[in-house]
């Protein structure tokens, strides 16, 4: 038998939405220790996965790796819908997993597409591969369609810069009990109006945000600067999803958000991807602190939610 397992990751945003740019996408994000997936496959006499959500990934693997049989058994798995990478993870620890027991080779990058993953964003399948802080480079705008390309039309994007996250950061995880984010054909249909409508000088904003705060923040290890970076960074993401959202952060992200900013331990906080999850960026001295503050601004918002904080992840998803 084997297991895999991986952490959930981050996603800050993306570097351009607009169609008169010459690249489209590019995403920006980070690995996470926790919250984990952890997979576990071994031969078997024909294709066996309990897991209602899994059993699809089960399937399509077994089908891409010509395998007649495997059982797979999912001992964890992130929370769905939540913009913490939960679809993307589990499909490649499917993937990985039934490639190990069997004994199979797969490059789990090329064949990403052909599990539904990587279309827009390549960090979900870079953190998995490597970890660390991940910038992607987009697809070629010319590329561009309305309608979604079916499975295995496309390429994951690669990976133009890669940092390893310091051993001190940490990230403050603030999940609301409230709907699920945008997912699946509803997801589609908001992207595409964004796209459309996007505003170029946006991109503009984020491409000097990302060279001359982000990238030099992590360059010098500076949790300070790199949460105030992201922050600026999340905000003009939410500026082309506001029709689609209801807001720069989708409610009540947005007040949770704005009693975080209060904290002098959380160095700045967003939204990841879709929501409802919030990233908040700060150190080992100010971990608790910044717990405190997310338990507050959940307090403050009047919502229930969990409250944890997290390391980043350096290394890829592991194989036991």
């Amino acid at each position: 038998m084997v297991r895999v397992s991986v952490g959930a990751r981050i996603h800050f945003g993306f570097l351009n939405l607009s169609l008169a740019r010459d690249r489209l996408y590019g995403g920006l994000g980070v690995g996470l220790d926790e919250p984990r997936v952890v997979v576990s496959a071994e031969p078997a006499a024909e294709v066996q996965c309990r897991h209602p959500v899994a059993r699809e990934y089960v399937d399509r693997a077994a089908a891409l790796l010509d395998i007649d049989g495997v059982d797979v058994v999912v001992e964890r798995s992130l929370p769905r819908h939540t913009g913490l990478g939960s679809g993307t993870q589990l499909a490649l620890a499917v993937l990985r997993a039934v490639a190990v027991a069997t004994d199979t080779d797969t490059d789990v990058r090329k064949l990403a597409p052909e599990m539904g993953r990587g279309g827009r964003s390549g960090v979900g399948v870079a953190t998995f591969e490597s970890g660390g802080a991940i910038i992607d480079a987009g697809h070629p705008t010319a590329r561009f369609t309305t309608d979604r390309p079916d499975d295995g039309e496309w390429t994951v994007p690669p990976v133009v810069a890669r940092h390893p996250v310091p051993d001190d950061w940490r990230f403050l995880l603030v999940t609301p009990d409230v709907d699920p984010g945008r997912n699946g054909t509803a997801e589609e249909a908001s992207m595409r109006t964004v796209v459309e409508r996007a505003d170029p000088t946006t991109s503009d904003r984020i491409a000097g945000i990302v060279t001359r705060r982000l990238l030099p923040a992590l360059a010098e290890g500076s949790a300070e600067r790199f949460g105030d970076a992201v922050e600026s960074l999340g905000r003009l993401n939410g500026t082309w999803y506001a029709d689609e959202q209801g807001g720069v952060y989708r409610p009540p992200v947005g007040a949770i958000i704005s009693s975080l900013d209060e904290s002098p331990a959380v160095f700045g906080a967003g939204q990841s991807s879709w929501g409802p999850s919030i990233y908040g960026v700060t150190d080992a001295e100010h971990a608790d602190e910044a717990v405190d503050a997310g338990r507050a601004a959940l307090d403050e918002a009047a919502v229930d939610g969990t409250v944890a904080i997290c390391r980043g992840r350096n290394h890829g998803a592991r194989v036991e």
